[in-house]
């Protein structure tokens, strides 16, 4: 994904949490918040140590990052997403974790 696609600072994750909503299931958490002015869509992840150790961690991010990438025709632009991994994710393969993903974007209504 381009870098102008992700959120980067600390000010923008915080702003998500504050003032966004948020849907979770098993493995994920979803924050969301509306951006009137972006033609598209941003998100930050974030995998705490409590899950795994750095490889773990990584492959979590990667398999995120690739499953945004495959459904990106297919969420809702101008908004700007926080993805928690939970616990359970550490045991999961990819198309586990692009169900998820999918299921918890389907159930906040971010899909078209």
């Amino acid at each position: 994904m381009k870098k102008a696609y992700r959120l980067k600072s600390n000010d923008e994750f915080q702003l998500v949490f504050k003032q966004g909503k948020s849907f979770a299931n098993r493995q994920l958490v979803l924050y969301y918040l509306p951006k009137k002015d972006q033609s598209h869509f941003r998100f930050g992840l974030s995998v705490s140590k409590k899950v795994g150790n750095a490889v773990v961690r990584n492959r979590i991010k990667r398999y995120l990052r690739q499953a945004l990438l495959e459904m990106n025709d297919k969420i809702v632009h101008s908004y700007d997403y926080v993805i928690i991994a939970r616990m359970p994710t550490k045991d999961i393969d990819f198309h586990q974790m692009k169900k998820s993903l999918t299921h918890v974007l389907f159930k906040s209504h971010l899909l078209k």
